[in-house]
């Protein structure tokens, strides 16, 4: 592990403050949770990204997913 430094703004190092003494943990951990939770939604973000390429260089053609139309038949309700 590597220890780094950052600069943070007073009002936000009370609010984590007050919410890592909730949680019982430190900011050290806090923060790499954090950290850990925001690549995670950027690669879901990029990975939707590219979902939407695909699909706007490839459009779905109509009729394209008709075959499936039968599996959406959940029974009765």
């Amino acid at each position: 592990m590597k220890t780094i430094q950052m600069t943070i703004d007073e009002p936000l190092l009370a609010e984590v403050d007050q919410v890592i003494q909730t949680l019982n943990t430190t900011r050290s951990a806090f923060v790499r949770q954090a950290l850990q939770l925001a690549l995670r939604r950027h690669k879901i973000a990029k990975m939707e990204e590219r979902h939407a390429e695909g699909y706007a260089r490839h459009p779905v053609e109509p009729g394209e997913f008709d075959v499936w139309e039968t599996e959406q038949v959940w029974g009765e309700q």
